[in-house]
């Protein structure tokens, strides 16, 4: 198969869809792979190692989209890229559609094949290609919070950790997966008071046993969050429902309640966040201010650290992307892993929480799209 692999244009976003380690693999599978130039500048991998590891360079992106079978990116193509797809054509990228319908507009209009990275699932039931991005963005919430908490950044001037006779920082994490669990890591790490909010108790069984009692965990309901929230120095929005958007755990009248200066840093910014008062922002300007509360929500998050995250990520897709190169579409209807990814075959959304959050037809491969 042909393999395309276009620099990402999203602002601020430095990570590569294929590292060179990962090219190497498909090359020694058998498949051709093109690398857009400079697509790997911002993990400090030059055209020329790209070369050595057996792919060819091209010198635009138009290039990649005209003649790939398979386009593998980091994040969701722009406007100018989904206006090059075409039918038969693989996309396989992180998409998170659900609060983006001009973008699932244009996917459905190019009559692509688009395989989302955060919907693919494991034996367990997990989503083993959006962990690892997790587990970067919830160990880089605490970074964030940590920064705009600084009185210079507008935040109450507070240390995360305290020193010995001060209190430290109060730290409260909506949702006990892989972005609250890591989150909670690097705030109790650092000294900060962390209370974990979630819904399964299972789950707030497992987060009890792993922290040994230095987290606290408590049950979620209107009045939990409430407490927490209203107490907060940090709140980081960290719940999940896989393809859907997010839903809105703090409001805008909550944040007349809560402590001037504190920080909300909204993780699921991706899926159209967990605060009412999200809207997405870049590293460049990462913050703003809503009723003396202060707002980080980078839709990127783990663009910022392009090495560390290319690799993780490209650890994690590598087996998957393997599959659909060797097999096409094929591998989509033998592996119920690689189903549960599609999200867009041949002009119709064929993932239920995606239609259902973007008021479409819901139309799965079984019902014969596949042929």
């Amino acid at each position: 198969m042909r393999v395309g692999v276009p620099k990402e244009i999203k602002v601020q976003e430095y990570r590569v869809g294929l590292t060179p380690g990962a090219v190497r693999e498909y090359v020694a599978a058998g498949h051709q792979v093109t690398v857009e130039s400079g697509a790997g500048s911002g993990i400090g991998a030059s055209d020329e190692v790209y070369r050595r590891a057996g792919a060819s360079i091209a010198e635009a992106a138009r290039e990649i989209f005209a003649k790939s079978d398979m386009i593998v990116k980091v994040k969701e193509p722009q406007k100018s890229e989904w206006a090059q797809l075409r039918e038969g054509q693989i996309l396989f990228t992180y998409l998170h559609l659900a609060p983006d319908p001009e973008q699932a507009k244009g996917l459905l209009a190019s009559g692509c094949t688009a395989i989302a990275y955060e919907t693919i699932t494991d034996a367990r039931g997990h989503l083993p290609l959006l962990a690892p991005m997790s587990e970067v963005a919830g160990r880089l919430a605490i970074e964030a919070a940590g920064a705009a908490l600084k009185r210079s950044a507008g935040g109450r001037g507070l240390l995360l950790g305290g020193v010995p006779g001060v209190q430290p920082a109060r730290v409260v994490v909506l949702g006990g997966g892989v972005v609250g669990t890591q989150a909670a890591r690097m705030a109790a790490g650092l000294g900060a008071e962390v209370t974990v909010i979630d819904r399964s108790i299972p789950r707030l069984r497992e987060l009890d046993d792993l922290f040994a009692g230095r987290v606290r965990t408590r049950f979620s309901t209107i009045e939990a969050v409430e407490d927490e929230v209203f107490a907060a120095d940090v709140v980081i929005g960290a719940v999940l429902v896989p393809g859907a958007s997010a839903p809105k755990l703090v409001t805008r009248a909550m944040l007349k309640s809560m402590r001037p200066g504190a920080v909300l840093v909204d993780v699921a910014i991706d899926q159209g966040g967990c605060f009412e008062t999200s809207h997405p922002t870049t590293h460049a300007e990462p913050t703003y201010e809503v009723d003396g509360v202060v707002h980080y929500c980078v839709a990127n998050m783990p663009g910022a650290v392009p090495v560390t995250s290319s690799q993780a990520l490209n650890n994690a897709t590598l087996p998957f992307g393997l599959m659909l190169a060797n097999k096409g579409f094929a591998a989509v209807l033998e592996n119920p892993h690689l189903r549960n990814g599609l999200n867009v075959h041949r002009g119709r959304v064929t993932n239920k929480a995606v239609a259902e959050s973007l008021g479409l037809e819901f139309a799965p491969v079984e019902s014969g799209l596949a042929a």
